[in-house]
């Protein structure tokens, strides 16, 4: 009996180890979803994260060059500080030289800009330096039964005025014959402004030749008094000449085309009738003074007025070389 209750007990105690010993079922379901994986996303929003160092939006703590004081973001000592920590701002290095690169070549008009706005300073100085002088000199020039005697002692009495309108002529007209060797392709040399030097400098001879010529006869022929009104004439006609072509400097230098046909053609028309009348009005001073005919005139006009510019043309395009 008692053999039987031992091994019963025995038994028993196998069966409880056992029990023991067996793992969880693998039926049960898992508490984690195996379909369901980690999520391979950072737990960090990154949208809501802001980045730790933002160069532009945040001021350097430790860089020690920035003011001191409190400065308006819209203020220029803020801009120029900005600005000199730019890296494409460097001011203080020296500039580099990319290879390619050239220097620039001014090939407009900058320069013919500046004679004009010269020319336009030093005619509203003298206009109202000398406004007398101005009124006189358009009085004897559209009022032909004025005396000329008296006009002629009004406005040699301020003889500066007078030298540099005469000099205001021949900057006008070498100009304005520079233009014209430039529209007819007739170029003795290439360099504009050596052209028009040139063009100054012939009208400066022609007339100064014309000056010196006209005293002289008047000397020997005992005609000081014609000669004297005929040189007044001509030289208040060039003063004239040089104001009136002002505007059509500016026209002729800065427009093309049709505008510039149109301006060099009303140009020559104005000159043209600027010269006849300074041919009438020389004629009726003079035939005061002396007996001319107005054949013998017009052929003195021919002589002195016309050839000498004749000659001087064929003699700088000889110089130069140049073929018509």
């Amino acid at each position: 009996m008692k053999r039987f209750l031992f091994s019963i007990l025995i038994l028993l105690l196998a069966i409880a180890g056992s029990v023991a010993q067996v793992p969880a079922d693998s039926l049960l379901v898992s508490n984690t979803d195996s379909t369901v994986k980690a999520d391979s996303l950072p737990h960090k929003d990154s949208i809501n994260t802001l980045p730790q160092s933002d160069s532009v939006s945040k001021r350097p703590i430790i860089d020690t060059t920035w003011a001191n004081q409190p400065i308006s973001v819209s203020s220029p000592a803020f801009c120029w500080q900005v600005l000199k920590r730019n890296a494409y701002f460097d001011f203080k290095s020296k500039p580099i030289a990319k290879d390619g690169s050239s220097i620039k070549i001014f090939k407009g008009k900058e320069f013919i800009f500046y004679l004009l706005i010269f020319l336009l300073i030093v005619f509203a100085v003298l206009r109202q330096l000398f406004p007398k002088y101005f009124n006189d000199l358009f009085r004897v020039f559209f009022r032909t039964t004025l005396n000329q005697t008296q006009i002629r002692e009004q406005l040699m009495q301020t003889p500066l005025p007078s030298l540099m309108l005469n000099g205001f002529f021949v900057v006008s007209g070498g100009l304005y014959i520079t233009f014209l060797l430039e529209y007819f392709k007739i170029n003795p040399v290439d360099n504009f402004w050596l052209m028009f030097f040139y063009s100054c400098l012939g009208l400066s001879i022609a007339y100064l030749v014309k000056f010196l010529g006209l005293k002289i006869a008047g000397w020997v022929l005992g005609i000081k008094e014609a000669t004297d009104s005929y040189i007044f004439i001509v030289f208040i006609i060039n003063k004239m000449i040089g104001i009136l072509l002002l505007p059509f400097l500016i026209m002729l230098a800065f427009s093309e085309g049709r505008i510039y046909s149109v301006s060099l053609t009303i140009s020559w028309c104005l000159l043209i009738v600027i010269y006849l009348y300074r041919f009438i009005l020389t004629y009726s001073v003079i035939r005061n003074q002396i007996k001319v005919n107005p054949f013998h005139f017009f052929l003195y006009f021919c002589a002195f007025e016309i050839a000498p510019l004749l000659l001087v043309y064929r003699g700088l395009l000889v110089f130069f070389n140049v073929t018509t």
